[in-house]
């Protein structure tokens, strides 16, 4: 392994930053290429085994994977600077298009593009699905796992962090008594002897939930429970709790909870803002940015829009991201030893597994609310689902969704390409 200096890993990250597109696949294929394969800073068994673990952890794995890395290298130091700079080149940029998007979202032409932007987010989500339950459905019990998710999910209306944690402990369970359902694999090496480091963790533990609670506190007691602000922050800090398997696992409560129950935007604003992450470098889960910006624009007092809409998008992006930080400076000690339990590897396959219902549930949501107008809600006891007005269907997205596929799945176009393609089929298909 070679260790570089602290300026030299700055700028590798500072890179890594600005080109992270991909979404979380094409983010630890590119630091793995950048940093193991080029540069030998880390080792491949290494990388491979935290990996592991991030995936255990809420928040996004990527972020988190570079986060550890930055910490193995130069501490805490180290962690600060690979996490910062994996995070805030496309928070600035993901900033600027929500001010642009919250001026903007009337005019023709903006509309237009988002018209296409919205059809091709289809496609990306149902290409996520395809390719995360490939790899993550490999036994029948997986395979089992992700259908009862989903119908938790889509007919009984059950919280999102219940099914995801209910997976969790299932394959805790599973995982000693019937370990091939699950296939969890993970090292096979006697975990490192030595004592254990409570020490530093409690110190991180401490330290990071000060840091957290930090502006929280601030909002309270200058504003009050009841402004909008304080209302994003709690809501994006619970988030940041349950955020296991990603952003598009996530996206579905997230998007339930801030149309439907806090009223911050509407389902086809929340498409726009899905696509407006997937062309920004940076974890997608930049998306509750957006969402924050534009909660707090909307009930500025006694702010400005503007001033508003920042401050929310800075509160959103503090409470998602300080937690990524508290998990991997207090975890980061005891990685190889929670790499060498099975039950925590069971318990991640099982999640994994149930987290492909979890998107099997937001692509069939996004689907109804981006390619119909009205959508109405059938109840049968504690049974309920969605039934689309036929009627209602938007030919022109449909159009550019099957468009968006082609280019995906038959031409093999990156998301970028594809994205700017449809974009601008939405602005010819826009006056028909």
């Amino acid at each position: 392994m070679i260790k570089p200096s602290f300026a030299e890993l700055v700028r590798v990250f500072g890179r890594i930053g600005l080109v992270s597109f991909g979404g979380p696949a094409g983010q630890i294929a590119l630091m793995h290429r950048e940093l193991v394969d080029e540069r030998k800073w880390v080792e491949d068994d290494a990388f491979l085994h935290a990996l592991n673990i991030c995936h255990l952890l809420p928040g996004p794995e990527a972020q988190q994977l570079a986060t550890w890395i930055g910490w193995r290298l130069h501490g805490v130091k180290g962690g600060l600077a690979a996490g910062l700079l994996f995070v805030l080149p496309g928070a600035a940029i993901m900033l600027g298009l929500s001010v642009l998007y919250a001026f903007a979202a009337d005019l023709h032409v903006v509309a237009a593009l988002f018209l296409g932007i919205k059809a091709a987010v289809l496609a990306i989500v149902v290409q996520a699905l395809l390719r995360i339950g490939g790899r993550a459905l490999t036994t029948g019990f997986k395979r089992g796992l992700a259908v009862a998710a989903f119908l938790a999910l889509f007919l009984f209306n059950l919280p999102f962090p219940l099914v995801v944690l209910g997976a969790g402990l299932i394959g805790f369970v599973v995982a000693r008594a019937r370990p091939e359902w699950l296939k969890a694999h993970g090292g096979s090496a006697p975990a490192p002897v030595g004592p254990m480091p409570w020490g530093a963790t409690l110190r991180s533990v401490a330290i990071w939930l000060a840091i957290w609670a930090a502006p929280m506190a601030v909002i309270l007691a200058t504003l009050g429970p009841d402004h909008v602000l304080w209302k994003i922050g709690a809501f994006f800090s619970q988030l940041a709790v349950v955020t296991f398997g990603g952003a598009y696992a996530v996206l579905a409560y997230m998007a339930q909870q801030a149309v439907q129950q806090m009223h911050w935007l509407s389902p086809g604003e929340m498409t726009d803002g899905l696509g407006l992450a997937e062309t920004t470098p940076g974890p997608l889960i930049l998306v509750t940015q957006f969402v924050g910006f534009l909660g707090a624009f909307r009930a500025p007092a006694p702010f400005t829009p503007l001033v508003a809409g920042i401050l929310g998008a800075a509160v959103t992006l503090w409470v998602t991201f300080t937690p990524c930080f508290l998990w991997i400076f207090s975890v980061a000690p005891w990685m190889e030893r929670l790499e060498r339990a099975p039950r925590l590897r069971g318990a991640l396959a099982a999640l994994t597994a149930a987290i492909v219902g979890v998107i099997a549930n937001l692509t069939l949501w996004f689907a109804l609310h981006v390619l119909f107008a009205r959508v109405s809600e059938q109840r049968m006891g504690p049974v309920r689902w969605s039934i689309p007005d036929w009627s209602s269907i938007d030919w022109r997205i449909a159009l550019i969704a099957a468009m968006a596929a082609v280019l995906i799945f038959a031409l093999k176009r990156g998301v970028l390409t594809t994205l700017t393609l449809c974009a601008l089929a939405g602005l010819a298909l826009s006056s028909v």
